[in-house]
């Protein structure tokens, strides 16, 4: 009996340590897994926060690409309503110099008629020239700027030119003429051919500018 407790005593002091250390093992790991499953959703709720980190900075960005984008859109907007408003007005004022044109044009009947005569006296020295009857062209050319017809035709220039092409082509009509009086009195055939081309170009252009061309007969 006395040596089946010292066998007992002696299998329990054996045991002991191994039984500690077993259970301090285990508690360990009970531990450790404990740690392990306690840290486990602070990492996973980490991942959520870069997550919904990300996705923040990406809506931002998309909205700030839209406002800008609207923004932009807004603007083209505005500058498009400016050009159509620019573009309208002006289309209102070039109306309103065509009326006022039209009616100074219609109340010319005086300038009408020396535009008329110079159609016709124009017609004549083509005519002249044609034949090659240079004398007879120079009867109806005169003395050029102090001919009659010549006179009467400038002031209808004065009066119904209003622009700076009409001008222009007065200028032109007036130089070439001069150089067409020139040429017949010295009997140059075609020297008198080139200025009476370029005099009558230049006529028929002030016609159209002015609004005329469609009025005088013989152009």
């Amino acid at each position: 009996m006395a040596k089946s407790l010292l066998c007992s005593s002696a299998l329990n002091s054996f045991f002991s340590p191994t039984l500690s250390s077993s259970n301090s093992s285990k508690n360990n790991q009970i531990a450790c897994s404990g740690n392990i499953k306690t840290q486990t959703p602070s990492l996973s709720w980490n991942r959520r926060e870069l997550s919904l980190g990300f996705m923040s900075t990406f809506l931002a960005v998309g909205l700030v690409g839209n406002n800008d984008r609207r923004s932009r859109d807004a603007n083209a907007a505005i500058l498009e309503a400016d050009d159509d408003e620019e573009l309208l007005e002006k289309v209102k004022q070039d109306r309103k110099k065509r009326i006022e044109r039209q009616a100074v044009l219609n109340s010319a009947v005086k300038e009408k008629g020396y535009l008329q005569d110079l159609v016709y006296n124009l017609s004549k020295v083509g005519q002249a020239i044609e034949n090659n009857d240079l004398p007879a062209a120079g009867l109806v050319l005169g003395n050029g700027s102090d001919t009659e017809w010549v006179k009467t035709a400038n002031l209808a220039f004065t009066k119904l030119s209003a622009s700076p092409e009409e001008n222009t082509e007065v200028e032109t009509f007036n130089s070439s003429l001069a150089s067409l009086v020139t040429s017949v009195n010295k009997n140059d055939l075609e020297s008198s051919k080139l200025a009476f081309v370029s005099s009558a170009s230049a006529f028929e252009k002030w016609s159209s500018l002015t609004g005329l061309l469609g009025q005088l007969k013989g152009i």
